[in-house]
């Protein structure tokens, strides 16, 4: 169980229909209170180049004719599925998603809808897709300039390419996550956890991310550029004077236990320290906490008639067939 906003996989009308319902079931909404507002999304990929597949497409149609939210992010691959020039495998992208926009606004004018990108290129001596590159970094920061221009909300996304949780994946995963925020995007998809160019999902790459995400956030945090008198902290300065130090400040120690971000991952020590303690890399440091997450864990709470009609609900559409797979 989660309490977080659900999301639906638009393949095909039975699941988006099993979806939105247990939703709505979920919520103990009416079904003129489920659809009064966005309650959950959708996010689809075009076929490119230049196409939409009949599954997806219906299943938006679906969500957005209950006034639920989609969020359309083409898959162009510069090279492979996309000019070259990043500024054309760009266009093509807009293009592609603006065309089903489009669609849907015409269907129910003013629904919500959201404009990805997922634009990125493949490694050319292998054909196999990159993340988190240059190329990525600059296209995702080209179509969050177009998403201010068409006044769309953006979609951005925490991707990388490599095989197990190491350094060229969290290298990967940073620069696609600091595009995002250059890019102004309102809702970064795959945050976290991703390997194998999403087809793994990593436990202990999640957490490593959460550690960069966190880092991120308390970059944006206002206060740490604010440039008041205590701030500023020129009383500070000169109680301390050229020959004392700060730790034992008054205005340090007022501030000390949250002055800074405190990490619940990364390791400070020296290597001296590190090594006496265990000398406990990353990977290995991030299982013990997802570990001890999930030891953890207390699922939110839900009325018991809900869970019932909800657990009825789902064994019904077991015993029905449940939605099919093959497209």
């Amino acid at each position: 169980l989660t309490d977080k906003v659900m999301h639906a996989y638009s393949l095909g009308a039975e699941r988006v229909e099993d979806v939105m319902e247990m939703v709505r079931i979920a919520g103990g909404l009416s079904h003129e209170e489920f659809e009064a507002r966005p309650r959950m999304y959708t996010n689809i990929n075009s076929t490119s180049p230049l196409k939409h597949d009949h599954p997806m497409i219906d299943g938006c149609l679906r969500m957005i004719r209950r006034g639920q939210a989609v969020i359309v992010s083409p898959f162009t691959l510069a090279g492979a599925i996309a000019p070259v020039p990043m500024a054309g495998a760009d266009t093509q992208s807009i293009a592609e998603a603006l065309a089903a926009i489009a669609l849907f606004q015409h269907v129910r004018p003013g629904c919500p809808c959201v404009i990805g990108t997922f634009t990125s290129n493949v490694d050319m001596k292998s054909g196999a897709p990159a993340f988190g590159t240059p190329e990525y970094m600059r296209a995702t920061q080209m179509t969050g300039q177009m998403a201010r221009f068409y006044g769309l909300p953006l979609r951005a996304s925490g991707s990388c390419a490599a095989n197990v949780p190491d350094g060229q994946a969290i290298w990967e995963t940073s620069n696609a996550l600091w595009s995002a925020v250059q890019s102004g995007t309102h809702l970064v998809y795959h945050a976290a956890g991703w390997l194998e160019g999403g087809l793994i999902a990593s436990p202990e790459k999640f957490v490593m991310d959460c550690e960069v995400v966190q880092q991120i956030e308390r970059y944006l945090e206002p206060d740490l550029c604010a440039t008041g008198a205590d701030e500023i902290a020129v009383a500070a300065i000169e109680e301390v004077g050229p020959r004392g130090h700060f730790f034992g400040a008054a205005h340090t120690q007022a501030r000390y236990t949250t002055a800074f971000y405190q990490p619940f991952l990364s390791d400070w020590h020296n290597f001296e320290a590190w090594e006496a303690a265990g000398a406990v890399w990353t990977p290995e440091r991030a299982h013990q906490t997802y570990k001890a997450i999930l030891d953890e864990f207390e699922p939110p709470s839900m009325e018991p008639a809900i869970r019932e009609e909800l657990g009825d609900f789902v064994a019904r559409r077991k015993a029905e067939g449940g939605a099919p797979t093959d497209f």
